[in-house]
């Protein structure tokens, strides 16, 4: 097992270069200059130019092969990219073009935000789709399976930001039971400790700032959570049924134990293997996929701050939440591998 995860872990460090190269690669085949959209189309030359200068957009974007050519072996490697990854191995992301603060700084702040959105997102998806696949594909072509299938259909095909708009008109402008947009009312504070608003003011006791944050969370987690609810629905439900069919579940049922002993303790098991691996791709799509909804409902996470960054053409930004999503892909595949074996003793990585 140990080496196994070693494995994996060094085949993380070309795969992370790849990523570094894709993102700075199609980042500049976008038109526009980063320097006029900070400047304005009014900038004059001379602005431009400096701000081209400051920020290293002045420079090749690869390999500066006039130097080479020159004999200038240093100017070869002083590139935009060069610059870029050298920061990256002393874990710094760069600082943001607009704002001109450190982007660690502000994806701490806005990190967690996205975190505490895609976890309750998930939870529901857990709590409603595995028990309903269940459910469907213990009463195979029943009304409850049917009815599962299309709502499975449904939430699939129904567009988040159209759900989310609806959800908008309906509870927070018709019927006024929730807000709008952002993560909490003006007037209400929670100390922060993890800055997981709902953790934090459970830790401290402010059931007044968890209840606003709650009644914040519930339109977007709700909207975020239909996709993966859909998709995790008739994955169980098609796992279920095709474990179902073994010899050892007809026996089960031939000795006389109870169907929830039958679907939870012997079926569901077995059937989790696909499930689990469709969890974990979910995981990781929720964190990087949060974009539409965090801007229809003015979430304050990476997703709404990468959307305003591509807007503005701020590259560190793009650059750095690109690069986190896909170190987190990597880790919850990881997971998603090494659960195999919990739930299987057969599978082994020795």
């Amino acid at each position: 097992m140990g080496r196994y995860i070693l494995r994996r872990l060094i085949s993380v460090i070309p795969t992370l270069i790849g990523v570094t190269l894709v993102i700075f690669l199609f980042q500049r085949l976008i038109p526009g200059d980063p320097a006029v959209a900070m400047l304005g189309e009014h900038a004059t030359a001379e602005n431009v130019a400096r701000i081209r200068e400051q920020f290293g957009l002045d420079k090749p974007a690869f390999l500066d092969r006039d130097a080479l050519a020159e004999g200038d072996l240093p100017g070869f490697f002083d590139s935009q990219y060069v610059s870029y990854f050298g920061r990256l191995l002393q874990f710094d992301l760069g600082d943001s073009i607009h704002r001109r603060i450190p982007i660690a700084e502000t994806l701490e702040e806005r990190f967690p935000a996205t975190v505490e959105l895609a976890l309750l997102a998930m939870g529901l998806s857990l709590i409603i789709g595995i028990p309903i696949g269940i459910l469907s594909a213990a009463r195979r072509n029943s009304i409850l399976d049917g009815t599962t299938m299309v709502g499975s259909l449904v939430g699939v095909s129904v567009p988040i930001f159209w759900l989310g708009i609806m959800e908008i008109m309906l509870f927070a402008v018709i019927l006024k039971w929730l807000p709008s947009g952002g993560r909490l009312s003006s007037g209400v504070a929670i100390e922060p400790i993890t800055n997981l608003l709902l953790l934090d003011s459970l830790l401290t006791g402010n059931w007044a700032g968890f209840t606003d944050a709650l009644k914040h969370i519930i339109m977007p987690a709700v909207s975020l959570a239909t996709i993966p609810t859909a998709i995790i629905t008739r994955m169980t439900r098609s796992s279920m049924l095709d474990v179902l069919q073994e010899d050892y579940i007809r026996t089960a049922s031939a000795k006389g134990l109870a169907e929830r002993v039958v679907l939870f303790r012997h079926a569901l098991k077995n059937a989790f293997l696909p499930v689990i691996t469709i969890i974990g791709i979910q995981v990781g799509s929720l964190l990087a996929g949060a974009v539409l909804t965090e801007t229809i409902f003015s979430w304050p996470g990476i997703g709404k701050w990468v959307y305003d960054s591509i807007l503005g053409r701020d590259y560190p930004i793009v650059q750095g939440v690109t690069l986190l999503i896909a170190i987190i892909f990597m880790l919850v595949n990881l997971l998603v591998d090494l659960s195999y074996a919990m739930l299987d003793p057969r599978i082994s990585y020795e």
